[in-house]
């Protein structure tokens, strides 16, 4: 379910297809984020699951998994 809802915002935030998206996809080597990119991208996953992502944390967020696991974590 996480993994889904992430994959709608990620498609998108970034612009890409969702059946481009998997939980190995790196954001910026896969998925072509840049740094502003990335920001907007955590921005919005705090607001739709309802986390706050610190900012040490958001550094290594780098692949959909992550994220993923993040958001379990602390939901």
């Amino acid at each position: 379910m996480i993994f889904e809802n992430l994959k709608k915002l990620i498609a998108k935030e970034l612009g890409v297809k969702e059946e481009n998206i998997n939980l190995d996809s790196h954001l910026v080597n896969d998925l072509g984020a840049d740094s502003l990119d990335a920001v907007e991208l955590i921005m919005t996953i705090e607001d739709e699951f309802e986390i706050t992502i610190n900012e040490n944390d958001a550094t290594n967020l780098t692949t959909v998994k992550a994220i993923v696991e993040y958001i379990e974590n602390n939901q």
